[in-house]
């Protein structure tokens, strides 16, 4: 095993792992803190349709990571859910387009919760009767979510920005897709991503970390790691259509407005991501000129928020809420991107925004499942925590001007959701 040691300047520090298996651990002790949270995740989400291991090229069904995720909790001895309960920990899990995570939050018997997280994990059970069960329960979920205005939101607007790549898809896939799984493909899947190489635990809170690694390493099967090769489909830097929009049960019209970013072969760093998360909060961010313009023209609420959509092939930059008039709110958004582009970015602005994030990302450090989260986007991405807090001192206004070309107002899709 391999141990690493992370300290910064607020007094924080955590432990990083690596086992012989390629397994990365990520463990930052609270002591004075009475709850734990711990997570064990695989780089595997919707978006790993065509892959190849070995020379071996497989295509599999949409949505079948996140069947899979829903049958790992099954066993021949019983549920995982029902072992949790037992204990009184909280235990959930979720499929996003690049990963898969099962986890558990507790105020006691950590431990024991760790070693059941370990098994379930671990143990697949799939059998051609659970399968066929699963199929029914999963597309009533794809149907409560077609229904769904603010997924509907999204996925439409996903479905115009992009032509091939298939962050487009549903993460649950479609019912004809999952028609298409049986529990061979599912074993398949699962020897391909569970691989402890492609995986990850993290922990945070009321833990002794040699305590915690100890237990990993014991409960981790042994396996010889493998290399995976993720395909994806040639994807045009232009949208598919600039408007799209879908009548459902809303109040009012809720809309998804997003600039399609031209995505290079080499990932965005964390300053970048950094960068661009803090233009915008200048751009429409509550102290922003444009969010009180549009608060007082009545156009916005309080649910309008923007955000950095991206990953494996993908970047977008979407703004979202609901409005009486979304074509006007894109205008306007539209508006104060050229008036930024030209006139320059407000300089107390800006410095009023960095320190307000410079404080957001002290105060993850209250939270253990803010931590495991944040510790999850390490694995993911091969960063650091204290990286945030590093660049948020170092970026300057030029940095964050330079970014605003990433802004491409005719390469846009806005979707609608009209009320019925």
């Amino acid at each position: 095993m391999k141990k690493e040691f992370f300290e910064n300047e607020i007094g924080e520090a955590y432990v990083k792992a690596t086992l012989d298996n390629g397994l990365k651990i990520f463990i930052l002790e609270k002591p004075q803190y009475k709850s734990a949270y711990a997570l064990f995740g695989t780089k595997y989400g919707s978006i790993d349709t065509i892959f190849n291991v070995n020379g071996k090229e497989t295509a599999v069904p949409e949505g079948i990571a996140h069947f899979l995720e829903h049958k790992l909790f099954e066993s021949e001895d019983g549920d995982a859910f029902t072992k949790f309960a037992k204990t009184g920990a909280y235990a959930n899990a979720f499929t996003s387009f690049d990963k898969t995570c099962y986890l558990f939050s507790c105020s006691d018997r950590f431990y024991e919760n760790l070693d059941i997280l370990l098994s379930f994990v671990q143990s697949p059970y799939f059998t051609e009767a659970t399968v066929k069960k699963e199929q029914g329960i999963i597309g009533q979920e794809i149907r409560m979510y077609d229904d769904s205005p603010a997924w509907r939101v999204m996925f439409n607007m996903l479905m115009a920005m992009y032509h091939n790549h298939p962050v487009r898809i549903d993460i649950a896939g479609t019912v004809e897709s999952i028609a298409k799984i049986d529990y061979k493909l599912l074993f398949d899947c699962y020897n391909t991503f569970y691989n402890p190489s492609n995986m990850f635990i993290c922990i945070a809170g009321n833990v002794d970390a040699d305590t915690c690694l100890e237990q990993i390493e014991r409960g981790i099967k042994p396996s010889k790691p493998h290399e995976i090769m993720r395909i994806k489909p040639k994807e045009p830097y232009e949208v598919v259509t600039n408007y799209t929009e879908q009548s459902l049960e809303v109040a009012q019209p809720m809309f998804c407005f997003g600039f399609k970013q031209e995505v290079d072969e080499t990932p965005l760093t964390v300053k970048e991501k950094i960068i661009i998360a803090m233009l915008l909060n200048i751009i429409s961010g509550d102290a922003s000129p444009l969010y009180k313009e549009l608060i007082n023209k009545g156009l916005i609420n309080d649910e309008f928020e923007s955000e950095h959509f991206c990953g494996d092939g993908y970047s977008a930059l979407i703004f979202e809420g609901e409005s009486s008039d979304p074509k006007a709110v894109a205008k306007e958004i539209k508006n104060e991107i050229g008036r930024l582009k030209r006139d320059g970015i407000d300089k107390k602005l800006f410095s009023a925004i960095r320190a307000s994030m410079y404080g957001s990302a002290i105060r993850m450090f209250n939270n253990v499942e803010s931590i495991a989260m944040s510790l999850t986007d390490c694995a993911m991405n091969d960063t650091s925590l204290f990286d945030e807090l590093k660049y948020l001192r170092s970026i300057t206004l030029e940095d964050v001007s330079r970014k605003l070309k990433c802004f491409d107002t005719e390469n846009t899709v806005l979707s609608v959701i009209n009320p019925k």
